[in-house]
């Protein structure tokens, strides 16, 4: 099992709206994520940033970050390109974080 992390940004204001879309995240979007190995997800909110932190355990070549090309994901980046730093194509801005140190 791989471990990920990696960076998006929060619009500044969109922190509670942030929080209510992942409250009720899509289940068709979990399920997705669970059948392509994607585990133990999490995203932090450091407020003084606005950064997102995100952490995952994948099985397998690919993590979250690699379903854009299915049809759930990019209805997601669109339902939350409002709120979110973005890439053309609603991708949110997410930039890789090397892991540096880790414990058991």
């Amino acid at each position: 099992m791989k471990r990920e992390a990696f960076k998006m940004y929060l619009k500044p204001g969109y922190e509670a709206e942030y929080e209510k879309r992942h409250a009720a995240i899509w289940p068709e979007l979990k399920a997705l994520l669970s059948k392509n190995g994607v585990s133990d997800y999490s995203i932090y909110w450091d407020k003084e940033t606005n950064i997102l932190f995100a952490f995952q355990k994948t099985e397998g070549e690919g993590g979250s970050q690699d379903l854009g090309n299915t049809e759930i994901v990019q209805k997601w980046w669109d339902y939350m390109a409002d709120i979110m730093e973005v890439n053309p194509d609603n991708s949110p801005v997410s930039i890789p974080l090397p892991e540096v140190f880790h414990m058991d």
